[in-house]
Parts: structure tokens; sequence; C-alpha cells
């Protein structure tokens, strides 16, 4: 088999509490990056390393070792321009702000190859989007969501670019979420914070862990809009971005967001074909003009439907 041409080197320390422990099983855990079958085949292809040598995958572990591993190039998805419907919110030179509808995935990954938000951005902008996020990602800044509706800030060049990610970056800008939850929750208003990294059981999962190398801190702050008995419509006001924070985090005090099928109980609604949650409110500074910009997107009808429902309902 021809060897893959190398990404990045990731040299992992074995800890004492790691001691017996199988090679495939605590790297997945302690790269945060990989699954435990990825790791797997990287071993088999000898691009897993212990203590400089060719690991087996089942080997056992012993404190002080040294796991190298090996990080290939990903496969490149060239993203092609479609002809795909956008809803623009605002547009000039430097940027845009799209109102993603619940359903489109926002850039091309394996098993979804086309049809997404950055496929619709090659046709509508041609070649004005920012290299940063390469190939792949031409434009994109921040990402909500398959099943999540509502607002992005799309970069048009490099420096937009570099400029809204460092106000990701130090959490100035302004990003508010609603949400309906599982339960009724006791307080008025509140927030959840934490670490936030790869669920070592299911690595496309995030959960909440402790601190370490391989956790971000996440906060969402959340204040209750309607109460409905059974569920809450609430509001999450975001000071970090991490991946699924809304979702792990509301589900980490007992209130998932309904629909949501991999953090929330095994039997969601099916009508809202997944989670129930929209980027209502987008505000950062303009990367060229220095001026403040906020924008809000309505409820979307999936969520304004299942709202007139859960009055009707909580009414009889």
């Amino acid at each position: 088999m021809e060897r893959l041409r190398l990404m990045r080197q990731l040299d992992l320390i074995v800890p004492e509490e790691a001691a017996g422990q199988r090679l495939d099983a605590w790297t997945a855990a302690a790269c945060g990056e990989l699954s435990r079958s990825a790791v797997q085949v990287l071993a088999e292809q000898g691009s897993v390393l212990c203590d400089g040598r060719p690991a087996n995958k089942k080997e056992k572990l012993r404190p002080g070792q040294t796991v190298t591993v090996l990080l290939p190039d990903p496969q490149p998805i060239e993203a092609q321009p479609q002809n795909i419907p956008l809803e623009i919110v605002y547009e000039d030179e430097n940027l845009l702000v799209v109102n993603k509808p619940k359903g489109m995935v926002v850039h091309p990954a394996p098993g979804n190859p086309d049809g997404t938000l950055v496929n619709a951005l090659l046709y509508h902008c041609g070649g004005s989007l920012s290299g940063i996020g390469g190939a792949i990602r031409p434009g994109i800044v921040h990402r909500i969501d398959k099943d999540t509706s509502g607002l992005l800030v799309v970069a048009k060049n490099d420096a937009a670019h570099q400029s809204l990610t460092e106000q990701m970056r130090v959490h100035s800008i302004h990003r508010v979420y609603q949400a309906v939850v599982y339960g009724n929750l006791r307080e008025e208003e509140g927030f959840v914070e934490g670490f936030l990294g790869r669920d070592p059981r299911d690595r496309k999962k995030m959960a909440v862990l402790p601190e370490s190398a391989h956790t971000k801190y996440a906060y969402t702050g959340w204040r209750v809009l309607e109460r409905f008995g059974n569920f809450t419509y609430v509001s999450c006001q975001l000071k970090t971005g991490r991946t699924h924070q809304i979702r792990v985090q509301m589900a980490s005090i007992g209130h998932p967001l309904a629909g949501d099928g991999v953090y929330g109980p095994r039997s969601v609604d099916q009508k809202l074909g997944g989670q129930c949650l929209h980027a209502k409110e987008l505000g950062f500074v303009h990367p060229a003009t220095g001026q403040w910009m906020q924008f809000s997107s309505p409820l979307p009808p999936y969520f304004t439907e299942f709202l007139q429902r859960l009055r009707k309902e909580s009414r009889t």
C-alpha cells in the first residue's frame, strides 16, 4: 500500500491512569479528532508509532510511552458551483449574511458532496470568496448544523475572513439562538458552562468532559421566553461557539432540544426533522468600515408551526 503523504505529526505521552489500556482506544480518546476505527486503519498502515516503532492497535500501554500519530492529508472535496436559491440578508464587496434553511449542510463532506451552502455560494459569488477555508470551505467563517436554521456570515476576501475569525476568537460576535427544549426550566434565566470535547464512546458526538488539552471551554446563557409545561421556548446567547454547543449543554442540564435525536430522547418529534434551533441574531464589527452591524432573522415555518401546536395543546 502506498504510504500517505503526511499532514502533521501528533505526539501523545501516555499518563499513569492509561496504564493497561488498548492503544487504539486510548489514542482515539486522547487525540480528540479520530475515531477508534480510524486509529486502527492508521496503525495497519504503519502511521501509529509507540516509542518510535510501528504499533499494534491491540497492544497495552505503559505510562511514559510516546504514541506518535502520523495524520494524513484529508482527501480534498472540490466544491462545484450549483444554482441553489439563497436567502441573502445583506451583501457588499467584503461579506454577505445568509439565512440558511433547515436541512442544508454548510460545506461538502463525505456523504454530502454537493447541494451545500458552499456550492450555492460559489455559484452566487463566482470567484469572490476568501481562500482561507481552502477548497472545501471557501468563505466559511463559522458553521451551524445541518438541521439548525438561521444566520451565517460569509467572507468574500481574506482580510474580511481574518477580521471575522479574530472576532470569533475573542468572543465579540453577538449570536443569539432560539430553541424549544424538553421540560420546564426551573428559573427564568441562567447559564451553562463547562468543557466540551469528543465523546469517547461515540466520536461523532460531543460531550461535557473534565478540563484537558482535548476539551474547550463553552458558555451558553439562556432565558425563558414561553412555557408549555412539557416544553420551554428559550433564547440562548453564546459567548463561545463550539460544535453542537447549545445542544450538548442544554442536554447536560436535563433539557435537550425538541426534535434532537442525537442528544435528546430516542423517541423524538419526527415532524420537526431534527433539533428545533434557529440562529436568530447575528452582530459583528464590519471588517472594512469598523461599524457595528446586527441582523435578525424571523422564525422559519417549522419553528412557528411547532410553537402554535404547543400553545394549542397547553390550552386544552
